[in-house]
């Protein structure tokens, strides 16, 4: 039986090299070496790293590429991001966040990027971001998982009609349970929107991934209410807590006892490490605080940890490519993750990490697994990062939808090299 598509010599990010991968009918039929098969398409990996799509678990496309409506960020906070949000909310147009979300697709499509959980604003009577993301949702369904997040920006009880919001978005078909609980008017207020979102979650039996002391406030401990109700309500596995950047500046003790709190309840962790950099420490002078919150204590205690690329182009940041390497990059500078080990660890927080917060089936590059792989300019996955590596060929279930040529340069030096290929220079011990 001939295949759809047959991969030869491939490395896969388990370090195993030199084997090829046999795609039929959007699955992966076989890895193995020297498969002899017919196939309708033959892709030489020349020993390339074959890995599985990137994933982002935290942004907001409702937002993306809006950079400069109404106006700039001038002070660069998170605070003037927000109230800049809030101008350009009345002047959107359905059309308008479809057009800008579908082109962000586009974009991620040709970074490898298949899977993403993006937030949308519910504090508008109208629902327009609603709207238009299930329709983006729908239009991308064969070639990226989208997964939507009722977002109250603007705070479940801070916001007047906040509460009646969240039930129609999700009763439009809105995946995951969203919150702000440190953007409520008080503490309390914070805490009960926890404990209702929560039970909410609970008793529609979804998802729940919560914005979670997005502050430089160490006494901003929602993620604690978070990981009890968690708890109380059966729903291990299932909740995410986004940011958590009070973390990085909490004392010591304190974290002692959270981390083993957010451990046993099962709650997963999504930094956003370019965001957290330039958003968080924004009222220190020297030292001034990285914000993005305690990645290898979350690790060391078996907390799923996934960076999320959160923004592109929009009222928070005005940067960003959809590149998931240049956001695992900064998780690794600004957590000091350089062992060999930690490294890698990287390249999962945005890759299998992520995917497991979205609980995407079929996900990986394994036998049974759906066929979608990227096949990177690399020879490992420290390599990867390291060069942010081009994507030479995207794959999704079986259909090669993107292609880029080999990063190189010809020099014209006399005695070097004509081609400089950045893949080529690894250390002897990698």
């Amino acid at each position: 039986m001939s295949l759809d598509l047959l991969v030869k010599n491939a490395t896969l990010t388990t370090g195993e090299t030199g084997v090829d991968i046999a795609v039929s009918g959007g699955k992966i039929t076989a890895i193995e070496r020297g498969i002899t098969a017919e196939a309708g398409e033959v892709l030489d990996a020349q020993g390339y790293l074959v890995s599985p799509p990137f994933v982002d678990s935290h942004f907001h496309m409702d937002a993306t590429l809006s950079l400069g409506l109404p106006r700039m960020n001038e002070s660069g906070t998170l605070l003037e991001g927000i109230s800049l949000w809030a101008e350009l909310k009345p002047l959107l147009t359905v059309d308008a966040v479809v057009e800008r979300a579908l082109k962000y697709c586009d974009l991620a499509v040709s970074q490898g990027l298949l899977a993403i959980r993006s937030h949308v604003d519910i504090c508008d009577d109208r629902l327009l971001g609603v709207e238009a993301l299930l329709e983006v949702k729908k239009k991308v369904a064969p070639y990226i998982d989208l997964q939507l997040v009722a977002f109250p920006q603007d705070g479940y009880y801070r916001f007047p009609t906040s509460q009646e919001n969240m039930k129609r978005a999700l009763d439009r078909g809105v995946d995951v349970v969203g919150g702000i609980p440190h953007f409520e008017r008080t503490m309390e207020d914070g805490k009960r929107s926890v404990r209702a979102l929560c039970e909410l979650a609970a008793d529609r039996g979804l998802m729940v991934d919560m914005h979670c002391d997005e502050t430089d406030d160490p006494l901003s401990r929602h993620v604690e209410a978070l990981a009890y109700e968690t708890q109380r309500l059966g729903l291990q596995g299932r909740v995410a807590g986004s940011h958590l950047t009070s973390m990085h500046s909490m004392d010591n003790y304190y974290v002692s006892k959270l981390l083993p709190l957010m451990a046993e309840a099962g709650v997963s962790a999504i930094a956003n490490p370019l965001i957290n950099i330039v958003l968080q420490g924004r009222h220190d002078t020297y030292p001034k605080r990285r914000g993005q919150t305690r990645v290898p204590e979350l690790r060391a205690h078996h907390i799923n940890v996934a960076f999320g690329h959160d923004c592109v182009m929009d009222p928070w940041y005005s940067l960003g490519n959809a590149d998931m390497l240049e956001v695992a990059s900064m998780g690794l500078h600004v957590a000091q993750l350089t062992s060999r080990n930690d490294m890698r660890y990287c390249f999962d927080a945005v890759t299998k990490n992520p995917a497991g917060i979205m609980q995407l089936e079929g996900y990986g590059v394994e036998r049974g697994c759906n066929a979608d792989f990227v096949l990177l300019q690399a020879r490992d996955t420290i390599e990867a990062l390291r060069l942010k590596a081009a994507r030479l060929a995207v794959v999704r279930r079986g259909k090669v939808i993107a292609r880029s040529e080999p990063r190189t340069t010809h020099l014209s030096i006399e005695g070097r090299p004509a081609i400089v290929n950045p893949a080529d220079y690894q250390p002897k011990d990698a």
